[in-house]
């Protein structure tokens, strides 16, 4: 085939204009952070960052808010991944920010440490310094997302504000920032959940176990399903029982839903995605369910 009459695929494009942003940010600002929950989203920045810069080291390092509920199949998932790519890991910890008295541990069958996660984060990128934070959100997943731009601007209290998004126009990013701002950064912005599946089938990235089916004891409230765990509060008439999930997503078991699935492999999960019309933030996240502005909410405070 001539080379000049090469046409780029819809994942090389994608992953062209994040690998572009990558760069942009490693140009544009002085300490950058990788955002890292351990999830599939992560997984891909972390394949497009050692595109965009190996073989020298990321010029970065990676952080992950651990809220302390997160599933153990992660944890140990984080730990290996980033043991075996040979860069430096922050852990920001909402235990510690409880123990410290910056946040307050809600309590009752409902609590949840998602919501203290904003502190967390907020206080880690002030203690460290960091101008911007590269996050896996996609404006897919929930309709605040969709008003997010690639560098989306945080004020000197970690605020955002939707009406004062930057235009960017020809993929040009105006990195410019204040001191005491910072921008996160979305590389993924234009992909799909889907694209994210097919992307790690066709690199044949590991994920953790639990994005596949597995039998685990669970209970059902407000038509999801809860991973039975020593960090929730059963309700009258909730009571365990073994089934076969998957989750779509990974963060706070306490928040976090799993779906029914038979998925056992990257093929069957990328067909299952591709036939579902909810997105996994609609289907598995409590937190989300609050109130129909509740991730726009939150991002005001200064959430992901």
């Amino acid at each position: 085939m001539n080379p000049l009459t090469y046409e780029l695929s819809h994942l090389e494009a994608l992953e062209a204009e994040s690998i572009h942003i990558f760069r942009e940010v490693a140009a544009e600002f002085e300490r950058p952070v990788l955002l890292f929950s351990g999830g599939k989203d992560s997984l891909v920045l972390l394949r497009l960052a050692e595109k965009a810069f190996r073989p020298a080291r990321f010029p970065f390092p990676i952080m992950h808010v651990d809220t302390g509920h997160n599933f153990p199949e992660v944890l140990e998932f984080r730990d290996r991944l980033v043991s075996g790519l040979g860069e430096r890991l922050i852990v920001a910890s909402v235990q510690q920010s409880i123990d410290s008295g910056r946040v307050v541990e809600e309590t009752g069958p409902r609590a949840s440490r998602n919501r203290l996660q904003t502190t967390t984060l907020l206080d880690a990128i002030a203690e460290h310094g960091f101008d911007a934070a590269f996050g896996g959100a996609r404006r897919d997943e929930e309709r605040a997302r969709a008003k997010e731009r690639v560098f989306s601007f945080r004020d000197d209290f970690g605020q955002w504000d939707p009406k004062r998004q930057r235009p960017e126009l020809w993929s040009l990013y105006n990195g410019r920032i204040r001191k005491g701002e910072h921008v996160r950064v979305f590389p993924l912005s234009n992909w799909t959940e889907l694209d994210v599946w097919q992307y790690i089938s066709t690199e044949g990235l590991e994920v953790p176990s639990i994005y596949f089916a597995h039998s685990r004891q669970v209970f059902e409230r407000d038509d999801m399903l809860y991973a039975f765990s020593p960090y929730v509060q059963l309700t009258d008439g909730e009571q365990p029982f073994e089934a076969s999930v998957r989750y779509r997503t990974v963060g706070d078991m306490t928040c976090t839903g799993a779906v029914r699935s038979t998925a056992t492999t990257l093929e069957d999960v990328v067909a299952e995605i591709a036939a579902t019309r909810i997105t996994e933030r609609g289907e598995t996240r409590a937190d989300d369910r609050v109130t129909e502005a509740a991730m726009e909410d939150r991002k005001r405070e200064g959430y992901f």
